[in-house]
């Protein structure tokens, strides 16, 4: 299958399919952290490419509600507006079967809610991170090793300059369902 996997620069996603055979590729505004088929650039450079399937991590940043003490300024100046219609622009996307991520957001309540919502500890790692999905033509995803645990290591980290990327990586389980369930 050629799975194009939007706004990812860690690699993870991607490289869970390629494992299992498939034409992946990744693309970000962001150099990849790990080497393999990467395009770094804007997705709809490529989104008309001819795909199977996408998975989409949208950026978090204006639409997540854990910063919501912020919605009112990034609403007055267009930033939370134009992160929904990128949101739009991928769920609308001429491909099969797409996946969106994000944490708990506004898209919920402004395009629809999501189809699922899942947790790392649903995928081997004993952390807490609520995450939805919005899915288009795709099952959702069965839990494979639910464990204990379950610890808010992402939501507690203390501030650094790499912060906002460790908190972005898709858990390796996560994407390791994604490719064995999806692909």
């Amino acid at each position: 299958m050629k799975i194009l996997i939007a706004c990812e620069y860690s690699g993870t996603v991607r490289e869970a399919f390629r494992s299992r055979g498939h034409d992946a590729l990744s693309c970000d505004l962001l150099p990849t952290d790990a080497p393999g088929p990467h395009y770094q650039g804007p997705v709809e450079d490529v989104i008309r490419d001819g795909w199977d399937m996408m998975i989409a991590f949208p950026p978090c940043t204006h639409l997540a509600v854990s910063g919501a003490r912020w919605f009112k300024e990034k609403r007055a100046d267009g930033r939370q507006q134009e992160a929904l219609s990128f949101v739009r622009m991928l769920m609308d996307a001429p491909i099969d079967r797409i996946a969106i991520e994000n944490p708990v957001s506004i898209i919920s309540s402004q395009i629809r809610k999501p189809d699922q919502t899942i947790q790392p500890w649903q995928y081997g790692h004993g952390e807490t991170k609520r995450t939805c999905l919005w899915l288009k033509n795709l099952p959702k995803l069965q839990p494979t090793d639910i464990v204990e645990g379950r610890e808010q290591r992402i939501w507690k980290m203390p501030p650094s300059a790499d912060r906002w990327k460790e908190r972005s990586k898709t858990f390796q389980g996560i994407a390791n369902a994604m490719a064995n369930q999806w692909g």
